[in-house]
């Protein structure tokens, strides 16, 4: 893996090289109905059948680029935690002082075996000796949010909700510790938005929190962000002076949109899919609902729009047509962008996945010339060589989703690209 160290995403539609992604572990069956809010799930889940469908999900994933190239953040711990063994200790030391555990579990964890270490970092259950000693972190399986790679740079994100602590920690110590990160560890390419003495809090006491979800690389010159339920206009002003300072990108285009936990990141209202299409909740991104845009380039120069899709015509491309989730009708729009019909990973420019739950989404696809395959289907024909990844074109693959659509996240948040093609 170490020979394979290249980490470069400078668009959403560029064909996908590699990516991260994590499988649903134990720990999601252990969240209780009166906890779920806590831990960000608006329902409890079936564990064995949310798993089946994201192995679908990874299934479909590893067709198109690759077993090899499906990193699982889970191996990604244990590699991290073999490789560096005096940051392993460290790790261990900080985990127990946040969670405010006995300092006797110090030692106990220590002497663990790194797999079985890795699982009670992630699932918070030690099966050694039936113990439940952590909370568990279910929004682990959405990689998006923990960290984004920005050109040649990775930005390790903060999220705004205590109860995904524990993954942003996990996160930073693999960029830290992992061998695929060392080149850019080495060549001061990673960004810790945690580093308080970078990402302080204003003077005014505005946060700094930003999740993966409110970001996306558009082409090497600009970067979207949202200012959003979970990502603070602050935040995003001190990331846009370093990305500045660094040379990463020529423009930061924040996009301000309702605090609203229906639209928690602007991942959740639109993504692209190809060169000319973008997928949509028509309100706030074509309409400019309660939305604006604010446009700061690294010459000074500042311009607003009324709408996403009123920046993306004056300054990104002018033929840009915007595919409306629900076909743009109430209430099935309303219904189909909570159900994750605007959240696409696109695979390859006009391929893309999405969950098979937003038949009213289907038709506008349709409309625009796209096929929609199951899939159950793409799996089957990839299997009997009758389905070439290669040639596959304009064609949204659904995937299963009665379990995995309750945690409140699609195929966009599933996916943490670490290297996409150039356009």
């Amino acid at each position: 893996m170490e020979g394979h160290s290249k980490i470069h995403v400078s668009s959403e539609i560029g064909t996908l090289k590699r990516v991260m992604v994590h499988r649903p572990d134990a720990g999601i069956a252990r969240i209780s109905p009166k906890r779920a809010s806590e831990l960000l799930f608006d329902d409890i889940v079936h564990l064995p059948q949310m798993q089946e469908e994201h192995d679908i999900f990874t299934a479909v994933l590893e067709a198109f680029l690759g077993k090899e190239n499906v990193l699982e953040s889970h191996q990604l711990l244990l590699e991290s935690l073999q490789h560096d063994r005096d940051t392993r200790d460290e790790v261990i030391r900080m985990i127990i002082d946040y969670e405010e555990l006995p300092k006797s579990y110090v030692q106990m964890l220590s002497d663990l075996p790194d797999e079985e270490l890795a699982k009670t970092l992630i699932t918070g259950y030690l099966a050694s000796d039936d113990h439940i000693l952590l909370d568990p972190i279910p929004n682990f399986i959405f990689t998006r949010d923990l960290a984004v790679v920005i050109n040649d740079h990775v930005v390790i994100t903060k999220a705004s909700k205590m109860a995904r602590f524990r993954e942003n920690f996990l996160t930073r110590f693999i960029c830290w510790s992992h061998p695929i990160f060392r080149n850019l560890r080495e060549a001061g390419k990673i960004i810790n938005l945690n580093h308080a003495d970078e990402f302080p809090p204003s003077k005014k006491g505005e946060s700094v929190s930003m999740e993966g979800g409110d970001m996306m690389i558009i082409n090497r010159d600009y970067l979207l962000i949202g200012c959003s339920e979970r990502t603070t206009a602050h935040a995003i002003h001190l990331l846009k002076e370093t990305l500045f300072a660094k040379n990463v990108v020529q423009h930061v285009v924040q996009i301000n949109i309702p605090q609203d936990r229906s639209y928690m990141h602007i991942d959740t209202i639109f993504t692209q899919i190809s060169q000319h299409h973008i997928t949509a909740y028509k309100p706030i991104v074509m309409d400019g609902l309660a939305s604006n845009v604010q446009v700061f380039s690294s010459k000074g120069d500042y311009r607003e729009y009324g709408s996403v899709q009123e920046f993306f015509h004056n300054e990104i491309d002018s033929e840009m047509e915007f595919i409306a989730s629900g076909n743009g009708q109430s209430p099935y729009q309303e219904r189909e962008q909570w159900t994750d019909g605007c959240n696409l990973v696109t695979l390859k420019p006009g391929v893309a996945l999405t969950y098979d739950r937003n038949p009213e989404t289907e038709k506008a696809f349709e409309a625009k010339g796209y096929r929609i395959l199951h899939a159950h289907d793409f799996l089957k024909a990839y299997k009997a060589g009758t389905l070439d990844p290669e040639t596959i074109e304009n064609t949204i693959i659904t995937l299963p989703s009665n379990e995995l659509s309750r945690a409140r996240g699609g195929s966009h948040c599933m996916t943490c690209p670490l290297e996409r093609a150039p356009i």
